[in-house]
């Protein structure tokens, strides 16, 4: 892989960037300068450090977003903005996207990913992968709400949610509620099931994941190895970067 390919995959500079840093001695491959920022490289074995920082090559890549009201969860749209135009151009160009999606007014932490193998294990009923939502809603919750969500809410069309915990703030006009599975709009839809409605929806879990108090919406940063190596291990995959 070429030195300026490795650098702009890893969202530490573009191409143009590398090849003024490199010109200029800011490059150093296993403790060398290369002034060719087109030489290529082995991500694997070699150390690569750009302007003092020692770059870790990441094979896939995955990003904590806390998404802002009014974007759609997806890698385009022509009538709206979309989550992935909230990144920077070089993580744009490694083409990721968000694993499962929240509504355009529903806020908070997402998910998002190049690795299509483990996005699927993630979102696959099989693996019970839960998601947490705080919530506000219209009208106090009625008494029995933790009780009908638990053994399975039935929506409008019939369906039977799978087991939801609600846990309800003391006023009852809120809390959280806790999934395994994602339906479209599920939770409007479940507490329009019990006479309710949503006023506020925001994703605070992912599995393993809580969304990072620091990050303001819009903001966004790379999970840790820890926080990664729990998500593949959520989602059924070996530990990998």
């Amino acid at each position: 892989m070429r030195i300026d390919k490795f650098l702009s995959d890893m969202a530490v500079a573009s191409r143009k960037e590398s090849s003024r840093a490199a010109k200029r001695g800011g490059i150093l491959v296993n403790g060398t300068a290369v002034r060719d920022a087109s030489v290529h490289i082995n991500p694997d074995k070699d150390t690569v450090i750009y302007l003092g920082r020692t770059v870790e090559y990441r094979r896939h890549v995955f990003v904590m977003l806390n998404k802002p009201e009014g974007y759609v969860s997806a890698t385009e749209d022509k009538a709206h903005p979309y989550v992935t135009e909230l990144l920077p151009p070089e993580l744009r160009a490694r083409e990721l996207f968000p694993v499962g999606r929240l509504d355009k007014d529903t806020v908070g932490l997402m998910l998002l990913t190049d690795d299509g193998e483990s996005a699927h294990r993630l979102l696959s009923p099989k693996r019970h992968v839960t998601k947490s939502y705080r919530f506000r809603c219209a009208e106090p919750l009625i008494p029995s709400c933790e009780d009908i969500f638990l053994a399975g809410a039935v929506l409008g069309d019939g369906y039977v949610c799978k087991s939801a915990e609600l846990i309800a703030d003391e006023d009852r006009l809120g809390g959280v509620i806790t999934l395994t599975e994602g339906k479209y709009h599920q939770i409007k839809r479940m507490l329009g099931s019990v006479g309710n409605k949503i006023t506020a929806l925001e994703r605070i879990t992912f599995g393993p994941l809580s969304l990072d108090g620091a990050l303001a919406r819009g903001e966004w940063r790379y999970l840790t190895e820890g926080e990664t190596e729990e998500l593949l291990l959520a989602a059924g995959a070996d530990k990998r970067n």
